[in-house]
């Protein structure tokens, strides 16, 4: 690196040539080397596999410190945000970059039960899904086909708050709906009466027959759960959503890629298929050693699900936040889950072995998030929706970050090409 009357720059030496570039400091954390004239300067693009290395833009909303197991939403730490507050709460803090006063928690919140039901035309899309859809397919769709019934995001509605608030409560009741359907049971409408987690698991339990009671120890749980998914970072998911919105298409599009990118099982699917391993090693006889040594091998094509994060060397803070609430809910519950049991022992296991160790295979968030999801009711299927339920403050936040952001311009990532050069083209009675 080099200084030039204060500017900081690094300098690239290409054969005999050397180009500076500059230096972008950032609050805290990593400083980037900004390559934006790179390739017009000197004819060159950078080569970064997964991007794991690139700043794709600057942001206000969350930093992560992986090295050191740090999670901050707005500059709270992940902690302290899970122990006070509700996700209304954070939701509203990662939108608008402040936590709200009474006044303006409660007008959200407000804003909240006004906008929780869907157009009823809308339940011909449910009716239309094939019974065995799986929920992320339905949300998915369901979120994109929202711009046709309210188009006010088209015109960009005045008010932010009355359009995040839209989106939040709508695809909690979609979900619940979703499952509803699926089930072959009739939905069940929000209420006003009810907190957000609170209507939430109503519209998925209650029935005709049978009103469901809210137990409040599994509110709170939720309520943590979905703090501890609202935002992180520039992750598979969140990337989309930014990249998606770059080509200026509107926030229902944009949140609708970004649930199809956190279906998948090495980003927002991974807690069922925590769940899906965990089932397996207890059919198999709670043989962890074998798993364990499975996971080693590299031939084995076997991995051990929740383990390692792309950005934490450390342990995952989310998952200490989990993991006590295993502890503390699962018995107020008078929940005895085998599954639990074999996390805790695989967990043991894999914390003393060099292997995980020395690669800093730790457990993350999705380790034992699908355990108290089991414990709270929702099934399987239901986990990665119930990710995206949280994720979606943070969704909205990165979509109005790029969205006002005076740089804007549509993402166009370059590539290094290695296929064949020009060739000449042979007509088919000619081929060989």
């Amino acid at each position: 690196m080099g200084k030039n009357d204060q500017e900081l720059f690094a300098e690239l030496r290409i054969k005999d040539e050397i180009y500076k570039l500059p230096i972008v400091e950032g609050t805290v954390g990593d400083n980037a080397i900004d390559i934006r004239s790179l390739r017009k300067d000197c004819g060159h693009i950078t080569y970064d596999n997964g991007l794991a290395n690139t700043g794709s833009c600057r942001s206000n909303i969350t930093f992560v410190d992986g090295d050191n197991g740090v999670l901050l939403y707005r500059g709270y730490a992940i902690e302290d945000i899970a122990e006070n507050c509700s996700f209304v709460e954070v939701a509203y803090l990662l939108v608008h970059g402040k936590l709200p006063n009474a006044e303006e928690l409660l007008s959200f919140r407000r804003y909240l039960n006004e906008h929780s039901m869907i157009h009823e035309d809308m339940q011909h899309f449910f009716n239309g899904m094939p019974p065995n859809s799986h929920p992320m397919a339905i949300l998915s769709s369901m979120v994109t086909s929202l711009s046709s019934f309210y188009p006010h995001i088209m015109d960009g509605d005045p008010n932010f708050d009355v359009t995040a608030a839209r989106l939040i409560s709508k695809v909690r009741t979609i979900a619940a709906f979703s499952y509803k359907k699926s089930r072959g049971e009739p939905i069940v409408y929000p209420r006003h009466d009810l907190t957000y987690c609170a209507n939430f698991l109503n519209m998925m339990f209650a029935n005709p027959v049978k009103s469901y009671e809210t137990n409040p120890d599994i509110v709170d749980a939720l309520n943590k759960l979905l703090i501890l998914h609202s935002d992180h970072e520039q992750n598979c998911s969140t990337s989309t959503v930014r990249m998606t919105s770059s080509s200026g298409v509107n926030l229902y599009a944009s949140i609708s890629a970004g649930i199809s990118a956190l279906w998948g099982p090495m980003h927002g699917g991974a807690n069922q298929a925590v769940i899906e391993m965990l089932s397996m090693i207890q059919k198999d006889g709670n043989n962890l050693k074998k798993y364990v040594e499975m996971a080693k091998n590299k031939t084995a094509k076997f991995r051990l699900m929740g383990f390692g994060h792309a950005v934490y060397k450390n342990y995952d803070p989310r998952n200490r936040i989990t993991k006590k609430l295993c502890d503390t809910l699962l018995p107020k519950l008078n929940i005895k889950d085998p599954l639990l049991d074999i996390a805790l022992e695989l967990e043991e296991i894999a914390l003393k072995d060099d292997y995980f160790i020395e690669r800093k295979l730790f457990p993350n968030v999705d380790f034992y998030s699908g355990i108290l999801y089991r414990a709270m009711g929702i099934p399987t299927n239901m986990m990665t929706v119930m990710f995206a339920i949280g994720r979606l403050p943070g969704w909205i936040a990165h979509w109005k970050e790029t969205s006002d952001n005076p740089e804007w311009k549509i993402w166009r990532p370059r590539q290094v090409y290695c296929g064949p050069p020009k060739q000449a083209f042979v007509k088919i009675d000619q081929r060989t």
